[in-house]
Order: C-alpha cells, then structure tokens, then sequence
C-alpha cells in the first residue's frame, strides 16, 4: 500500500525537520532506489512510498542524520542510521519511525 516515516529528536522532545530520507529495496546483491524525501516541518514523510508501489521484499531507509545536526549546529554520533525491514504484506500500510539522540537511537513498525 504505502511506507511513510516519522523523525523525532528525543533529545530536545520535537521533530526532526529536515532529514533526508532515502528507500532502497534489495534487488538481487544490490539495492535499487525507491524514493528520496525530507522530513518536513512536523519530523514526517507520509508518502515516502506512494500507494500501489512498495513491493514485497527487504527494503531499507537511510536517514541522513550526521548531514541534519550539521545544519542545525549540533554533533551526533551517528552520520546515518540505516533501518532494514522486511515488506511481506505490500498491500499494508508500513509505517517506520526514527526516535533519535545525538548517542542513541530506536526504531519500531509503527501503524
């Protein structure tokens, strides 16, 4: 059906505006690019992937959060963070958030 995504900074307790997001499914010992967005002003994507075009099979987001604390002026450990998940029903709604700190981060199947 549909992939969004939601961007929150735990560390100051907002969204994280701005983060490019990228979407990437396996496609035989590569990856192939589904989609590319940024979060907008409320940390969200919810069209990540449209209706009708997620497939089946292992696909990734690549959060470009070193790039975002960049321009905001903050540090973060992490220069991406990268989030693998398996799409066995494509005709579901797939909802992936990103709970992020400048030392931590988690992630869950949303709805």
């Amino acid at each position: 059906m549909s992939l969004s995504t939601h961007v929150l900074d735990t560390a100051k307790g907002r969204p994280a505006a701005g983060v490019a997001v990228t979407c990437e499914v396996r496609d035989g010992a590569g990856w192939r690019q589904l989609a590319e967005r940024r979060t907008d002003a409320d940390g969200r994507i919810g069209d990540l992937v449209e209706r009708g075009h997620l497939e089946a099979g292992i696909h990734r987001l690549r959060f470009a959060t070193g790039a975002w604390a960049d321009q905001a002026g903050e540090t973060t450990f992490w220069p991406e963070v990268t989030v693998e998940f398996e799409v066995r029903s494509p005709d579901e709604h797939h909802h992936v958030p990103l709970l992020l700190s400048p030392y931590g981060y988690s992630t869950y199947r949303g709805s």
